[in-house]
């Protein structure tokens, strides 16, 4: 027998700890995140020096990134997950309303940034970075969990979501 398919049913028989063990499908987002974390990072930190063109560039590729990481999620694991449960509301539909509470923030430091306003790109990131903490935690510990249980034998679902983020 092929080991993927020895794999997956050992996952599907074994316990939930041990199938999350073998069959990790949301590890690319896992690891995104700490990317674009940095990324905030960097233009926050150029924000506050004011050197407006670093800031630039570095908003640029977080938001950038961001936004790959919410289509990857929006397109290819919260529908694979719906599909999977018989649902099309409950965590990702939280998830999303999230997404588009971000995607405000990000337009508020995007305006502040053209007008180079220090404070008011540190204040809508401040906001941005708890909202984006709790955002995480939530997927990382009870989202992607389920997702990674449920979804275990999903061919590619890792694949597709790797190549829709775009670590640079």
């Amino acid at each position: 027998m092929p080991i993927k398919e020895t794999l997956a049913g050992i996952a599907q028989n074994a316990p939930p700890f041990l199938a999350f063990m073998i069959m990790i499908i949301t590890d690319p987002l896992r690891h995104h995140h700490r990317h674009c974390d940095d990324l905030f990072a960097d233009a926050e930190a150029a924000a506050n020096s004011n050197d407006w063109p670093c800031c630039a560039e570095a908003f640029g590729r977080f938001t950038t990134e961001l936004e790959s990481h919410f289509t990857a999620e929006e397109q290819i694991l919260f529908p694979a997950f719906e599909d999977a449960m018989g649902m099309s509301g409950g965590p990702t539909q939280v998830m999303r309303m999230e997404h588009g509470q971000m995607r405000g923030l990000l337009e508020q430091m995007a305006e502040a940034l053209q007008s180079r306003r220090s404070g008011q790109f540190c204040s809508a990131g401040e906001t941005l970075l708890i909202l984006m903490q709790q955002h995480n935690f939530k997927e990382e510990n009870i989202l992607y969990p389920m997702c990674d249980q449920r979804l275990a034998e999903s061919d590619g679902l890792a694949e597709r979501l790797r190549e829709k983020i775009t670590i640079a």
